[in-house]
């Protein structure tokens, strides 16, 4: 027996989250057993824990949309008992029972080789949140990233924040984006080097063109904030949209693109070929500041969780909870 957090519903009850114990005969299909050490609190988490369910359809169920641990036994030929190995994306936690859990039955293609110079705890302070900005970054690069300022929108939460510290190993000036004036201290700690209060992109007025000012974006916020953000992006540069926070609309006109040639590049971590995952990865272990990423990391138990889905929701989560599964 060991340790979960079940969420479940009973007829037209709302649903309710709980530790519980439950055995590995309940675990879902899968090839690969893994001892789970680690998961992080993101927005789809949150949804999965609350009253609303939004994301998920069978009860009960296990969320936790990513995790890092050692393989326990396994039937596929490429991961060996003792392995660690990191999962993120493939609708684990929404679908598929996830990381809440002291162990996960996975599908052996999900699964990434935990590279050399992380651990499983650094590993989920980056997470799905670090990995898709490590993607959003991977593809400005690809893009060309153009002088002056890159921003981030939603630069205090998990995404954003590992976004911020990125750029700024990478030499990049960094303006951050947050609407929490109290974070500004936390965002030049990862590296920006200008705060930009949220009210300063939604208040310009809504020109299809505004002065060019960003030589890229990674915008975890979508919306309004995105429709703004690309009448103000220079000649040629790029977005890399990864969030939905702020609704998935897009009041925006094609002008950005015809007269000034920006890139609108959608980021999905969710099912990207394993190359690009182990690439993602390995950039990570090897560029991410350690320091930094300690900065962000809020400790959690399976116990805090089903408050701490309400906070994400709320907007009221700084950097990347880390979930403890063990403690």
């Amino acid at each position: 027996m060991f340790n979960a957090l079940v969420v479940r519903k009973e007829g037209d009850e709302k649903p309710s989250a709980s530790v519980e114990e439950i055995s590995e005969d309940q675990l879902p299909e899968g090839n690969v057993t893994v001892a789970v050490e680690y998961s992080t609190v993101n927005y789809k988490d949150g949804l999965c824990i609350g009253p609303g369910g939004g994301l998920v359809r069978n009860y009960p169920h296990v969320p936790g949309i990513d995790f890092a641990g050692t393989v326990e036994s396994s039937d596929d030929d490429r991961y060996t008992p003792g392995d660690k190995v990191v999962l993120t994306g493939w609708r684990v936690g929404e679908v598929h029972w996830g990381g809440y859990s002291q162990k996960a039955r996975v599908k052996a293609d999900w699964l990434v080789p935990l590279p050399d110079g992380l651990d499983t705890r650094q590993a989920m302070a980056v997470g799905t949140a670090g990995f898709t900005a490590m993607l959003a970054v991977m593809a400005l690069e690809d893009h060309g990233i153009k002088d002056g300022p890159v921003l981030v929108t939603g630069a205090a939460g998990g995404v954003g924040s590992v976004a911020t510290a990125i750029l700024a190993k990478l030499g990049h000036e960094v303006a951050g984006v947050t609407g929490r004036p109290e974070t500004a201290d936390y965002l030049k700690d990862l590296g920006a080097t200008q705060i930009v209060a949220r009210e300063e992109i939604n208040e310009t007025t809504k020109r299809p063109l505004e002065a060019e000012t960003w030589g890229g974006c990674v915008d975890a916020v979508g919306g309004d904030m995105l429709a703004r953000v690309l009448g103000q992006m220079k000649y040629g540069a790029s977005v890399s949209a990864v969030g939905l926070a702020g609704g998935a609309g897009l009041p925006a006109t094609v002008i950005p693109f015809l007269l000034r040639g920006v890139n609108l590049l959608g980021i999905d971590s969710v099912m990207q070929p394993y190359e690009n995952r182990v690439r993602a990865w390995e950039r990570i272990a090897k560029g991410l500041p350690m320091d930094k990423l300690e900065a962000m990391i809020q400790p959690a138990t399976l116990g805090d969780l089903p408050g701490l889905g309400r906070d994400i929701l709320n907007g009221q989560v700084k950097g990347r909870v880390v979930v403890d599964v063990n403690a």
